[in-house]
């Protein structure tokens, strides 16, 4: 067949262990790859028509894969002021007090770091005389937690504590009086639904610009973990106008207080989509996170928090899991603390081995677990989706963060056991969780192989020992996340029959050094073949 493409690289890095020679140069049809080879190979290729691409000195692997995002949902989280740089609360409380002096109705802002408050409570009192009369809610970083100053509380009638079918708490004082504090989704809905919503033209084109940068990252996919009615009009309406610049893959959210009933109208979501967009499977959740006290720990946290599922009655998560499991639906489980994670081991050691093979299942985030939960992942057969920078920039080696403060130096020392769980034999898919932190992929790899943040060299490693290599790290965007999604037939290394979807680094990111790769560039991204962003010099 003659190719449409023809893409031509020093270095090509093809993921595929049964390749027997070096590659140089890629043939592309319709799509699909349909030839590797050298570059005398691909002159002998070429044909009238064909376009070819020479990147020269660049490196070409696989395209990469996001293995958690939440483009549209992020949507919400990122309104406002970026507080995610801010770390004291005087910066914070500057950055709100200039947000406030704009015509906006609400004064919004995101991305808040408990730890920028020190040993200070949250509390709406900080926000109160800095939001200029207006209603504020501020959402943390962890996208689990919110604070509401005393207007925005007003507004929603919210005057005390309420009962949740999940796990979610109005924080109050001893007096039962609200300190804003708002504790998981159903708890915050009290507040934001108050708040004025975007047009659909406005979030389209928000949506577009975001989607436009993950391409540029080098991002030729992405798994998206929540999907809604909305997701799939702004994805639909965005193919109207021409191919999504990359591919995305939706799992929307099974939560406590549902039934058979509910799930069976999940189930029939499955396989719907667009062009580039489907959904393909269920994204549920068994507890919170360790920074705002609501994930699911064998023993309390330092405040004796942490201590209760996100579902009242686990027994029905695991019904739910069955569910899904028992019709060949894959499932995402946001699990982060050690009993939440064993739960859902748990909950899959249950299924019949036949059952447990129809589908892909994995785990999300798994920020602390012992020993013995590592190997369970290997004989349980589950993928873990982790996250490097949620390590990175959210906690310290030093124990002095809010996470790490929390848990003890014990279960802190059992940060992201990425490389442990590598070792055991395990499927290990990485990614960002935007817009909980920054989307850009090669500061993560660098981060996953440094164990802190790339370009702070003053900064201690976390957890030293956990620090991925340089080719696990790019399995972990590539190989391993077609396998976390099921998709390793037809993606995830650069083999004939194999989707045409393909990253392009500056540097190559298995020889470069970590800190070197995460300020470099990506040269280009193509996806079916098309080229979606490439740098200006290449044209």
């Amino acid at each position: 067949m003659t190719p449409d493409l023809i893409v031509l690289a020093d270095t090509v890095h093809t993921l595929d262990h049964d390749a027997t020679s070096p590659v140089q140069a890629v043939a592309v049809s319709a799509g699909v790859i349909t030839a590797v080879g050298d570059r005398d190979d691909a002159a002998a290729w070429r044909s009238h028509g064909t376009r070819v691409l020479d990147l020269g000195g660049a490196t070409l692997s696989p395209g990469l894969v996001d293995c958690h995002i939440h483009p549209v949902f992020g949507l919400d989280l990122t309104v406002g002021c970026d507080l995610s740089a801010a770390d004291s609360l005087e910066e914070v409380r500057s950055l709100l007090r200039a947000e406030a002096s704009t015509d906006s109705g609400w004064l919004r802002a995101w991305g808040l770091n408990p730890n920028a408050f020190g040993p200070t409570p949250l509390h709406r009192d900080a926000l109160d005389d800095v939001s200029n009369g207006k209603p504020a809610l501020i959402r943390l970083f962890d996208g689990h937690s919110a604070l509401a100053n005393s207007k925005a509380l007003e507004i929603a009638g919210v005057h005390g504590r309420r009962e949740f079918d999940q796990t979610a708490e109005v924080v109050c004082d001893a007096q039962g009086t609200p300190t804003g504090m708002l504790l998981e989704a159903a708890a915050m809905e009290l507040v934001q639904r108050h708040i004025p919503q975007e047009s659909f033209d406005q979030r389209k084109s928000r949506l577009a610009a975001l989607l436009n940068g993950f391409a540029r990252s080098g991002l030729t996919g992405g798994h998206i973990m929540d999907h809604s009615k909305e997701s799939a009009e702004l994805f639909a309406a965005l193919e109207a106008d021409g191919d999504l610049p990359l591919r995305l893959r939706s799992a929307p959210w099974c939560m406590p207080g549902t039934g058979e009933a509910d799930w069976e109208l999940l189930a029939r979501t499955v396989g719907t989509g667009g062009r580039r967009w489907s959904v393909e499977a269920i994204k549920l959740f068994v507890d919170g996170t360790v920074d705002n006290g609501t994930a699911w720990l064998h023993e309390p946290d330092l405040y004796g928090e942490s201590t209760a599922p996100f579902w009242p009655r686990p027994e029905e998560y695991t019904a739910a899991v069955h569910f899904f499991a028992s019709r060949g639906i894959p499932t995402a489980t946001h699990a982060i603390g050690d009993a939440g994670v064993k739960h859902v081991l748990d909950a899959f050691g249950s299924l019949p081995s036949d059952t447990l093979r129809r589908a892909v299942h994995r785990i999300e985030h798994i920020e602390t677990v012992p020993d013995d939960l590592v190997v369970r992942f290997r004989t349980a057969g589950v993928v873990a989706s982790m996250q490097p920078t949620h390590c990175t920039h959210y906690s310290l080696a030093d124990h002095s963060d809010n996470w790490s403060t929390r848990l003890g130096p014990v279960r802190a020392d059992r940060a992201w056991r990425c490389r442990d769980l590598r070792d055991a034999g395990v499927t290990l898919g990485i990614g960002s969780d935007w817009p909980i932190a920054p989307y850009e992929p090669l500061p993560i790899m660098a981060d996953a192989r440094l164990r802190r943040r790339s370009g702070h060299p003053d900064q201690a490693p976390i957890a030293p020992k956990q620090a991925l290599t340089a080719l696990q790290v790019l399995e972990g965007y590539t190989s391993h996340a077609a396998r976390a999604a099921g998709l390793w037939d037809v993606s995830g290394s650069i083999s004939v029959g194999k989707r045409a979807d393909f990253t392009a680094f500056e540097l190559d990111p298995l020889t470069a050094e970590p800190d070197a790769l995460g300020a470099s560039s990506v040269v280009a991204t193509i996806v079916d073949g098309e080229i979606q962003a490439i740098m200006d010099r290449l044209g």
